[in-house]
């Protein structure tokens, strides 16, 4: 879910040709599932090899970090590791939403409601252990690091962020400043022409930074205040306070400064551990993340995961791979780079 805070946080546009040279600390997690939500077939079925396994997220990764690559953009995928415990209501939430969106996709498709059908698809989206694994490998084949997160992916994305290690962290949840990351990048998965809701119209989706110093600023709070604001409108660990959203609570914690005053001058009491709920945002565990290393992409393995295992078009995957070749070539005989292999 994530923390809804679009109201009141400000985005710049900026294109994938602004991140060339630059390492992305990416939120795994949040991108396999954008993937496994919008790479479908027109009723919402998902992409499958002949043994009926989803490979949605597989050709997700795939092409969209070659087309990183050939942009000449760092990724570095965090995967999350054990959550909090206080975040187990909201999994169990989210699992009897995909249950009951698979149950509306089954009747959509049943009724003719093709449209119905594809919207619920999209929410039914299930990731499971063993695509986590098999998204792994195939970034390994890729030559992109894997970095295992202690809990939250977001929160050590973000410490890679503030130690140096990468210079922004890509997600579609706005949690990653919750963790003080001092850049985020949004859309980064997605970027590209999308359908407009129902209807048949398309729009271009274009990356979009956000700074937290800048942010915090123009909103003059602290980033502290911004996890009471966020905690107020609701996070993965509690729900939303009735009747507020962004701007009211931006309002109320400007007037009183924080939840405890809120609580005692307003005579009101919030019904969760928002003391706990604030730690998790502040004093997240951090972790020691190895040396990053990037390496030219392992055709061999990757033709076993994708053709041989998954059942992907052994020419298309053979074109693409030669594509992000002479792309990089290309940048090394324009000066982007001084050399083919100075981008591994």
């Amino acid at each position: 879910m994530g923390t809804k805070l679009g109201d009141i946080i400000t985005a710049q546009t900026i294109s994938l040709e602004d991140l060339r040279d630059r390492v992305i600390a990416v939120d795994a997690f949040n991108t396999l599932y954008q993937f496994l939500s919008t790479i479908r077939q027109p009723d919402g079925t998902p992409l499958m090899d002949r043994q009926g396994r989803v490979t949605s997220h597989l050709s997700g990764l795939f092409y969209r970090n070659l087309n990183f690559l050939e942009h000449g953009i760092r990724p570095v995928y965090v995967f999350d590791g054990e959550s909090p415990v206080l975040k187990e209501p909201e999994k169990e939430r989210r699992r009897k939403i995909r249950e009951e969106a698979r149950q509306e996709w089954r009747r959509a498709l049943e009724e003719g409601r093709m449209e119905d059908a594809r919207k619920a698809a999209r929410a039914s989206s299930r990731l499971s252990a063993e695509m986590i694994e098999e998204s792994k490998s195939l970034l390994t084949a890729m030559g992109i690091p894997v970095v295992q997160a202690p809990s939250e992916g977001e929160a050590l994305a973000a410490q890679m962020t503030r130690a140096g290690v990468a210079w922004a962290s890509a997600s579609q949840d706005n949690d990653s400043l919750l963790y003080n990351c001092p850049r985020m990048v949004r859309n980064l998965s997605i970027t590209g022409r999308r359908r407009s809701g129902r209807s048949k119209s398309y729009k271009v989706i274009y990356p979009e930074l956000i700074e937290l110093e800048s942010n915090l600023r123009a909103l003059g709070i602290t980033r502290e205040q911004l996890v009471d604001i966020a905690i107020l409108v609701g996070t993965d660990y509690n729900d939303r306070v009735p009747g507020i959203g962004p701007k009211t609570a931006l309002k109320l914690i400007k007037q009183y400064g924080n939840l405890e005053t809120i609580e005692r001058e307003k005579g009101i009491k919030l019904e969760f551990p928002y003391q706990e709920i604030r730690r998790i945002f502040l004093d997240p565990p951090e972790a020691d993340v190895p040396k990053l290393d990037w390496h030219p992409p392992n055709d061999t393995e990757i033709f076993k995961i994708l053709c041989q295992e998954h059942d992907f078009s052994e020419n298309r995957v053979q074109s693409a791979l030669e594509r992000l070749e002479k792309k990089l070539q290309e940048l090394a005989e324009s000066g982007a780079q001084s050399s083919l292999t100075d981008f591994f």
